[in-house]
């Protein structure tokens, strides 16, 4: 009873419930893989790559332009408590962040206290929940590049318009943050449709972790560019720039990339056979209909939604934050700020794509499961950097320590990156992209919350304000690495071998 070429199936579900995934069946000599290099599915890793890097750059530009649009000169004082003399502005840091940054003439200033900061920076993530189900859904029944695409070029679009929203004020600026978010809601469950199509299964952790550790490469690069372009430029050529870029990539995107293997033009017949044939049944569209009821049922699904959300909580807060952080309390000036801001995603961007390298030799020298293996990397993602955030709380007012333990959490916070991220493709291959956008859905939610209560907070700008949000943040990521090690599964489940089953008792 042969489903594809390759392998066999066993006789019965609760067999092939055993296998953990399909293409470890058989020993990995078996399979002609192609060359990796200028490959397809590599070069569609590295636009996707690219596209994230964009994405993010969307999204954080306005935590570092932030710092250049707001003017405090009529506000009250930051620092009222007793801990705020504790953090003076160094010989390191003289252009302090109580000097307001330089901008040219005519660049217009606007006078938002925490509270408003907070609520802005968290508006992308009220739109980007409501376009992750539908997005993850679309994308798996028509294909995924043009929803990644469109995504991301109409959030580009809207970025160019920020500095006229400002200007009419912070109900258009919420809005169409909202609406950015709404744009690139889509963009992630996209990314995982399309290589539930594309990513044979002892190279998933390689090219997914490729592709999305973008992001923080993104982040990385936003930062810094940010905040040269703020100091040289003013803060609204931030914006055309990032949009501009956007637009770029999307050119790009539509000429270059296939949903599918079989639609692509330059792939070779040996990386399409090879891709195809390893994949089988399990990728591809799954149809108008989706097993609903099961899905909410499913443990192992709730154990990567509540893990991510637990995740996501530390990661946003600190996106949104930290060039608040380096500006309020340690007191780095724009530049500096940028900088030191982007420094600790340059980490979490390497430590992502080693952890993918890493997770696939494993599976393919059969040293662990692909259980094992997404609970390892998840537990350490996790409850590593927790202790560094945790480190950042005592380091006080030495800015040399606080920027390390920042950089350290981050980067080691991309070991997961082979764990939890991409755990939906192991247990519902088919449905990958739809599983997505309900976990990136429930996800969201620390986008949303997290600005707001670091706002709340952080209101005081004193030390012990910010200690409580590292406090908050690493308590809740230990959580969910406790949750996802008694509760996740890497099997592909039962309620996602439903065409697998119809095949067995046809045969």
């Amino acid at each position: 009873m042969a489903l594809r070429d390759g392998w066999s199936s066993p006789s019965t579900v609760e067999d092939q419930e055993e296998e953990e995934t399909p293409l470890l069946q058989e020993p990995a000599e078996k399979w002609t893989v192609p060359p990796q290099c200028c490959s397809a599915r590599y070069n569609l890793a590295f636009m996707m790559f690219l596209g994230f890097a964009v994405v993010y750059g969307l999204r954080v530009n306005l935590s570092v332009a932030m710092v250049a649009m707001v003017n405090t000169t009529g506000m009250q004082p930051l620092f009222n408590g007793s801990e705020s003399k504790e953090c003076p502005a160094s010989s390191i840091t003289s252009n302090s962040s109580n000097d307001i940054p330089d901008q040219p003439d005519g660049v217009p200033r606007y006078p938002w206290n925490p509270q408003t900061q907070g609520m802005l920076l968290g508006a992308f993530f009220f739109g980007y929940l409501f376009t992750q189900v539908p997005g993850g859904y679309l994308s798996g029944r028509f294909g995924g590049s043009k929803f990644l695409g469109g995504g991301v070029l109409g959030t580009a679009v809207l970025t160019i318009l920020t500095p006229l929203a400002a200007e009419l004020g912070i109900k258009w600026l919420f809005a169409l943050r909202a609406l950015e978010g709404f744009g690139e809601g889509v963009t992630f469950p996209a990314m995982m449709a399309m290589w539930a199509c594309w990513a044979p299964p002892l190279e998933r952790a390689r090219l997914m972790t490729i592709s999305g550790a973008g992001g923080n490469f993104g982040a990385f690069i936003a930062f810094p560019l940010t905040g040269f372009i703020c100091h040289n430029l003013g803060w609204p050529a931030v914006f055309y720039c990032c949009g501009g870029a956007g637009c770029l990539w999307a050119v790009l995107w539509f000429i270059m990339v296939s949903d599918e293997p079989h639609t692509h033009p330059r792939i070779s017949d040996r990386e399409r056979e090879y891709i195809i044939n390893s994949i089988g049944s399990e990728g591809g569209s799954h149809g108008w209909s989706v097993p609903v009821l099961p899905l909410v049922c499913s443990g192992p699904l709730w154990a990567i939604i509540i893990t991510q959300m637990c995740s996501n909580w530390s990661y946003y807060t600190l996106l949104t934050s930290l060039p608040t952080y380096m500006d309020t309390v340690l007191h780095f000036d724009l530049r500096q700020n940028s900088f030191l801001s982007a420094l600790p995603y340059l980490g979490g961007w390497l430590c992502a794509v080693l952890s993918g390298v890493c997770a696939d030799k494993l599976l393919e020298k059969e040293m662990l499961s692909v259980t094992s293996v997404r609970k390892i990397f998840t537990f350490a993602g996790l409850v590593i950097p927790a202790g560094f955030l945790v480190a950042v709380g005592f380091s006080g007012c030495s800015g040399i320590l606080a920027v390390t333990f920042l950089t350290l959490s981050i980067t080691f916070g991309g070991i997961s990156a082979a764990g939890v991220f991409m755990n939906q493709i192991d247990i519902a291959p088919q449905y990958a992209g739809f599983l997505l956008g309900i976990i990136n859905t429930f996800g969201t939610i620390p986008g949303v919350l997290a600005p707001v209560i670091m706002g709340l907070l952080t209101k005081d700008h004193t030390l012990l304000g910010w200690r409580n949000v590292f406090y908050l943040s690493a308590g809740v990521s230990v959580f969910g690495a406790l949750y996802f090690t008694l509760f996740a599964s890497g099997k592909i489940q039962t309620w996602a071998l439903k065409d697998k089953e119809e095949t067995v008792r046809t045969q």
